[in-house]
């Protein structure tokens, strides 16, 4: 991740990471959160992303809850304090995951949860749309001087502009998410559009937070050379949690992964239609047409426009020949529906 030095050598180094968010599907037990790393693996994704929540540092009693959905936590500040792992824990889930061939990232809440993360380990920062304004996170997070990727989320875009400011003002590596807080999210609420835009406006890597629960938005946002796609993921629509409906399975997760990747080589290989050309001759000549009499035409007929049809292969005379070769005469018999060859006509007056 970082800002490319020219849209031609983007495209050529053009590789595009697919981000399994976990978010709080774990609901607070370890092993279902390491299962969602082996998961998320599997379905080819480069990288699992996590969120991490420190009760005490950044929430009160008076949160309030987006949905309601938890029967066993009275509060929002409860359910966060549950969604807690401990240092020891997160070190665990990150050697596990790059076992498995992932990036590990996780959104910090406070300044307490970056600290955490940071000895952890971290290679890039994800920073929630909620926090955009958080000026105290976001100079801890620029003062690691590690990647940055900011989800534009909630945030109007004089607070984009302004965080997307203070990162690259420092010279960290931006990347910028199109998001929207909406969950699921409806396709005319996506803003697909804004993934060009972003990266002429900011002139850093762009991508998309995606919340509709389906494989289409990240298909779109490849398309249209987004550097980083971001999903929630879940291991079953049925399991437990308030964002099921904006995730998608880790099934669909490997059909977006194919997808993405088809994409990618379709966008980085340039074609030569000529070269093509000279690739498919074979099935050229069987799905291409050839000059063929429609009637028998006897020895020394001067042909006509009538005598002649086109039939396949095109392994004879080419039926765009059609116009030269009407007015010129057999040398021989011809029959009807048998391919004509240069040495049954006369030379061309």
């Amino acid at each position: 991740m970082g800002v490319p030095v020219s849209d031609h050598e983007r495209r050529e180094a053009y590789r595009c990471l697919v981000v399994g968010e976990v978010a709080q599907a774990h609901d607070g037990s370890l092993g279902l959160a390491h299962a969602f790393i082996d998961a998320i693996a599997s379905a080819g994704a480069n990288a699992v992303k996590f969120q991490t929540h420190i009760a005490g540092a950044e929430s009160t009693n008076d949160e309030p809850w987006r949905v309601r959905f938890s029967l066993q936590d009275e509060t929002r500040y409860q359910y966060w304090q549950r969604m807690e792992f401990s240092e020891a824990q997160w070190r665990g889930l990150k050697s596990h995951a790059e076992d498995r061939g992932l990036m590990f990232l996780s959104s910090p809440f406070s300044v307490d949860a970056v600290e955490l993360l940071e000895r952890v380990g971290m290679t890039a920062w994800k920073v929630a749309s909620g926090e955009l304004g958080n000026l105290t996170l976001l100079d801890r997070l620029v003062a690691t001087r590690l990647p940055i990727i900011l989800s534009s989320g909630m945030s109007p875009t004089s607070e984009l502009d302004a965080a997307a400011a203070r990162v690259q003002a420092a010279g960290v590596p931006l990347t910028v998410l199109q998001c929207t807080s909406m969950y699921p999210c409806p396709p005319e609420k996506v803003g697909i559009h804004m993934i060009p835009a972003f990266r002429q406006r900011y002139g850093c890597d762009v991508g998309l937070s995606d919340h509709s629960g389906t494989v289409y938005p990240g298909l779109a946002a490849a398309t249209l050379g987004a550097d980083m796609i971001e999903v929630h993921v879940t291991l079953s629509r049925e399991m437990f949690g308030p964002d099921q409906a904006a995730s998608i399975t880790t099934a669909e997760l490997r059909q977006l992964v194919d997808g993405v990747n088809f994409i990618m080589r379709m966008s980085t290989a340039p074609l030569d239609k000529d070269q093509l050309s000279a690739e498919t001759a074979p099935l050229r000549a069987l799905f291409t047409k050839s000059l063929a009499p429609r009637i028998d035409v006897p020895r020394g007929t001067v042909l006509r426009t009538e005598h002649l049809t086109l039939k396949k292969p095109g392994t004879g005379i080419a039926a765009s020949r059609i116009a030269e070769i009407v007015g010129r005469r057999a040398r021989r018999d011809l029959k009807a529906n048998e391919l004509v060859r240069e040495c049954d006509l006369e030379e061309a007056p």
